[in-house]
């Protein structure tokens, strides 16, 4: 709905309000069949005060979405996507929700219908009755709602409940009007269709979905001026449409001055490498990716060294160097720093290891634990519940067994260890937000190691502490750190390892050197 023309839901919106211009003319006449139909509410009415229970589950609705508790939400609503950067859509919410009120009560006033003569005797309400206040209210806060989750929220089945909750809440709140006797069924009727034609036309005229982030930034220098021929590879499972996607980042990138780009798809035997290698050869300037964080590895590695700057576009789970970069995971916004953003040059790590093929990471390398919850991650679950599956897994694997490790660093002399997890980091936030390694920097030349060996499961509390506070270590201590430019790891036994969350098979040994500046990748400015 938010990339379509704004005139769909401006037609919309007025639709709404030429059926409630209709039964607004409807009230005033005293339509017959109108009548009839708002007193079959008394019945109704009667037959939920009958039973105490129910009364009482009627008032706390009616109090819950009230007046206040209607502002209370908006409030939090509007705070959250000011947290969240989104201002427009701050502004949206405010609008919407302030016009909706203003027109409800100027309504109310202009027709002047009074309350059923069979309303609830408890707080008897005396305002007028055309249009309801809690059904236009509530309508408008769920429409604003449901469109906020339509821009944000990637997953279907998340959106799909969303769109059922906020229309059981609306019955719910239109129900209990009727069965208090507060208003008829056409009070009701007409605020729905308020609240809805406020929330379409509002966005019609004041889109919620931000602009470009370069849009008031200073042009930035070209010393060398390019075709702007565009590639992007795309891993098509990790979008909902890909139809969708591909017209999507083909008008911004129009908009943006770039050429139509070029489509290249993953494959089950390709995830990105060969894609890669096929838009660089035929000479894009820009090469945008879009997928996990094993995609993103795939093709940052084959464009290495090559010059042509890497626009991120994360559509996985862990997302781990889009977050690094502070590239949003909002797709659209994601797409505006890929085609607008400023280069920057960052380190990537050259890796090999027993019976694993020489290869690079850019965010992480692990073995122990943390490799053990990739490994144990279910697929179905991730897919449905995303990164809580990690969560799930982690603490099926809080015990990994201890290992034996040697570490030498800078081809210095390898020293003991014992650890139940070993990370190696490129950058500092790993899974989780966890500021694990809090001193790495993705362009610093370095590599950052840290070794966790909590010895009972209610030792993990203190360690992740001690981890979040980076306090130092201390002898006897679970906590080691080390920092160095090429960093090996050998195991006494085979252990689980990991590759910026790709499982890459169990192993004694990892490699690793970090190769400084290797990488151009697309930031915000």
């Amino acid at each position: 709905m938010l990339d379509r023309p704004r005139r769909t839901p401006l037609l919309v919106g007025l639709g709404c309000l030429v059926a409630f211009a209709v039964l607004t003319a409807g009230v005033l006449a005293e339509w017959t069949w109108l009548v009839d139909l708002d007193h079959r509410g008394e019945p109704a009415r009667a037959w939920a005060l009958d039973d105490r229970g129910l009364l009482d589950v009627l008032h706390f609705v009616e109090v819950a979405f009230g007046t206040i508790a209607m502002t209370i939400y908006t409030v939090v609503l509007a705070a959250a996507m000011a947290i969240k950067g989104h201002r427009r859509a701050v502004v949206l919410i405010i609008a919407v929700m302030v016009a909706c009120s203003a027109a409800t009560t100027g309504l109310k006033l202009l027709v002047g219908r009074e309350r059923p003569d069979w309303q609830s005797t408890d707080f008897l309400l005396h305002n007028n009755a055309f249009p309801s206040g809690h059904a236009s209210s509530i309508t408008a806060l769920g429409g604003l709602v449901l469109v906020l989750v339509t821009m944000l929220v990637r997953r279907a089945s998340i959106r799909r409940l969303t769109w059922v909750l906020v229309v059981l809440v609306v019955a719910l709140v239109s129900a209990d009007r009727v069965l208090l006797g507060r208003h008829y069924p056409s009070d009701v009727v007409g605020g729905i269709l308020l609240g809805a034609a406020t929330v379409l036309i509002g966005v019609a005229i004041y889109s919620p979905l931000p602009r470009s982030h370069a849009a008031k930034a200073a042009p930035l220098p070209d010393p060398l001026p390019s075709a702007r021929r565009l590639a992007v590879v795309l891993n098509p499972i990790k979008v909902e449409s890909v139809e969708a996607f591909q017209a999507l980042v083909t008008s911004m990138a129009v908009e943006a001055g770039w050429s139509a780009p070029s489509w290249h798809f993953t494959t089950v035997e390709d995830p990105g490498k060969g894609q890669a290698h096929q838009a660089a050869v035929q000479g894009s300037d820009l090469v945008i990716v879009c997928g996990g964080d094993g995609t993103v590895r795939e093709v940052c590695a084959e464009l290495a060294g090559t010059g042509v700057p890497v626009g991120i576009v994360p559509a996985g789970t862990g997302n781990l160097l889009a977050r690094n970069l502070d590239i949003p995971l909002f797709i659209r916004a994601a797409i505006d720093i890929a085609l607008t953003g400023q280069d920057r040059a960052i380190d990537m790590v050259a890796v090999s290891g027993d019976d694993l093929e020489s290869t690079h990471f850019l965010v992480m390398a692990g073995m122990g634990f943390d490799a053990a919850i990739m490994e144990g991650v279910n697929e179905d679950i991730k897919k449905k519940v995303g990164s809580l599956a990690y969560v799930l897994s982690g603490l099926k694997s809080l015990m990994f067994p201890a290992m034996k490790l040697e570490v030498s660093v800078d081809d210095e002399p390898f020293t003991r260890h014992r650890a139940r997890t070993c990370v190696i980091g490129n950058v500092g936030s790993l899974q989780g937000g966890m500021m694990l390694l809090p001193d790495a920097s993705i362009d610093d030349g370095q590599l950052d190691v840290v070794l966790l060996y909590p010895r009972r499961f209610l030792s993990w509390i203190p360690l992740v502490v001690r981890v979040i506070t980076r306090r130092e270590k201390r002898a006897g201590e679970s906590l080691a750190r080390m920092t160095g430019r090429k960093v090996v790891v050998r195991a006494s036994a085979e252990v689980p390892r990991q590759l910026d969350g790709d499982i890459v098979g169990a192993g004694r040994e990892l490699t690793m050197e970090c190769i400084h500046g290797r990488l151009l990748v697309r930031v915000p400015r």
